[in-house]
């Protein structure tokens, strides 16, 4: 772990999770993984790649949900040793629980499950980080049930995600304000860059977003102050089978955490 020195004092290294939204294959995962690494590396901060295996919420039938668990796990597992890096995924059910558990570093809960109590008990037994990303229909303050949910089962690290919340139909809005609130419950605080951009449903079949507007609230988020900064990108975002209106261009992550390093080295001087 790499802890840079502003003013003569320590500034705690922020986390990076970020990856593709579906593992679409190992070849271009492991390519995103490594380039990802190296930025990080570069930059002094801690990096988690994330892949899912599935994406059960997908807005039409059709659309493409992942190469399944057990082929996305092998494709993690091949990350973790090929890349050195840390991995997490997504889980979706309770019987997902301990499979997943046996391969990632931090287990993550869609927004969309965030309530429910039982997968939140099944990951908080697990003793890993659980990340648990805020639902759309929430505020941050709902957010301390799941803190206590998760506690009472034994985790013992929590990260609370703000992802944007409803904002009429077709619609998110990120309000900056559920750091702050999310993080009097005690836990770590992410902000999702890209998903805080989303408008669900907006382009029919899928979801549509605002990929340019990532950069200006990430930078945001890490003035209000947080720990972990989420993203997902791709080498060619138009072509991604999901989330192709938000996902970051692969070739402008190190200009766009450029930008996070400077800010967030401020915060923490």
């Amino acid at each position: 772990m790499k802890v840079s020195t502003v003013g003569g004092q320590l500034a705690k290294p922020l986390t990076i999770i970020a990856g593709m939204c579906v593992i679409e294959g190992e070849e271009i995962f492991l390519e995103v993984g490594k380039h990802l690494k190296q930025i990080c590396h570069e930059l002094g901060f801690d990096f988690v790649l994330k892949g899912s295996f599935d994406k059960a919420n997908r807005t039409s039938l059709d659309s493409y949900r992942g190469p399944g668990i057990e082929r996305g796990l092998a494709i993690l597992t091949k990350a973790k040793s090929q890349l050195g890096v840390r991995v997490t995924t997504d889980v979706h059910s309770v019987d997902q629980v301990e499979s997943v558990a046996n391969v990632v570093d931090i287990i993550q809960v869609p927004a969309f499950l965030c309530r429910q109590t039982d997968i939140l008990v099944a990951c908080g037994k697990t003793g890993l980080p659980v990340n648990v990303k805020k639902g759309q229909f929430l505020s941050g303050s709902d957010m301390s049930h799941v803190a206590a949910k998760l506690r009472a089962a034994g985790a013992q690290e929590i990260f609370l995600t703000e992802r944007g919340t409803t904002f009429g139909y077709n619609n998110l809005v990120a309000d900056m304000r559920n750091l702050v609130t999310m993080r009097q419950n005690g836990v770590s605080i992410c902000f999702d860059a890209t998903h805080s951009v989303q408008r669900p449903g907006a382009a029919g079949g899928a979801s549509g977003g605002d990929r340019e507007l990532a950069a200006p609230l990430a930078r945001a988020a890490v003035a209000v102050g947080v720990d972990a900064l989420f993203f997902e990108v791709h080498p060619s975002p138009s072509a991604a089978k999901s989330d192709s209106a938000t996902a970051i261009q692969l070739s402008e992550v190190s200009e766009f955490l450029r930008g996070i390093a400077g800010i967030h080295q401020i915060v923490n001087s």
